[in-house]
């Protein structure tokens, strides 16, 4: 799969106390709570993201913090960002020494099979790797392939692109298992969306690398398309309303980000263009946000005040 990474970053603290109390914060939540013990470390919905992390490195004594630039369920991985910002603090707390695949893989495991949250694993790597990549998936191995992108081709991307917000976010939709039970029941259309995003994405891929970003563009389109296959559920009445909208105005292709339902749609337009696409989204509800590329991953530094 292809996979970039937006400048909406989640940003995290964590500060040494001197007793064993481990207090976590949610800025996003507005939650701050106290474990004093692993018995109240238990799943129950609330800040289980960062039970789980604390579960599996280690507990201690210490305060964190984190908040993060996209809403859940928007689509743009923050749950993932969310671990692998959690994994990256106490990996420093405890002295661990994870590269990025391990950090990944961590956060994948932690999110698919101690929570049971459904989904892929291609937002935890972009969440640790960051940057242009490829994503190879196999039945026991993830490979990372960084895409060397040139520079006059991401600012003519961050020119054209338009990121929207339909203020309406996918949680509770189910999308994730309808599409997983028409894949295990070999649906013919759901496994031809699947085939066929996975073919879009090396012709995206192969645009990016040589600048076609035009073909690019009209790829995003036909990629979504073929998305809608794997479930009814991935697009609603008002996504294909705005999308509509957006291709009538000038976009050449776009899509719902993450598993759609909701959330953000991302459209690549001529930018003489792009002013009108967003006027017309507008019109219907949907805010226009900026954004640009970010090359860089998780990051965590040592700091002394």
């Amino acid at each position: 799969m292809l996979s970039a990474t937006i400048n909406r970053y989640v940003h995290g603290s964590l500060e040494p106390r001197e007793d064993d109390i481990v207090r976590v914060e949610s800025g996003d939540l507005g939650i701050s709570v106290d474990f004093a013990d692993d018995k109240s470390l238990t799943f129950d919905g609330r800040l289980d993201l960062f039970k789980a992390a604390i579960r599996k490195l280690g507990r201690g004594g210490y305060d964190i913090f984190l908040r993060s630039e996209a809403p859940p369920g928007s689509g743009l991985g923050s749950s993932s960002a969310v671990m692998v910002a959690l994994i990256g603090l106490l990996k420093d707390y405890h002295r661990l020494a994870l590269d990025d695949y391990e950090i990944a893989h961590m956060a994948w495991q932690l999110e698919r099979e101690e929570l049971g949250i459904r989904g892929g694993l291609q937002d935890q790597y972009a969440a640790a790797f960051g940057g242009f990549n490829f994503i190879e998936m196999g039945a026991d191995q993830v490979v990372v392939n960084p895409l060397r992108i040139k520079p006059d081709v991401v600012h003519e991307l961050e020119h054209n692109m338009l990121l929207a917000f339909t203020g309406r976010t996918r949680s509770g939709d189910h999308i994730i298992e309808d599409q997983s039970a028409r894949l295990a029941e070999h649906d013919s259309e759901a496994l031809a969306g699947l085939r066929m995003q996975k073919e879009l994405a090396v012709s995206m891929k192969n645009a990016l690398l040589s600048g076609k970003l035009n073909e690019f563009g009209a790829l995003l389109g036909h990629a979504w398309e073929y998305k809608q296959k794997m479930s009814p559920k991935i697009s609603t009445p008002y996504i294909a309303e705005a999308y509509s909208a957006a291709i009538g105005a000038g976009a050449l292709g776009g899509k719902v980000t993450g598993a759609g339902g909701g959330g953000f749609m991302l459209f690549y337009c001529p930018f003489r263009k792009k002013h009108r696409v967003a006027a017309e989204l507008e019109k219907l509800g949907i805010s226009i946000t900026e954004f640009g590329f970010t090359h860089h991953g998780l990051r965590t530094w040592t700091a002394h005040g």
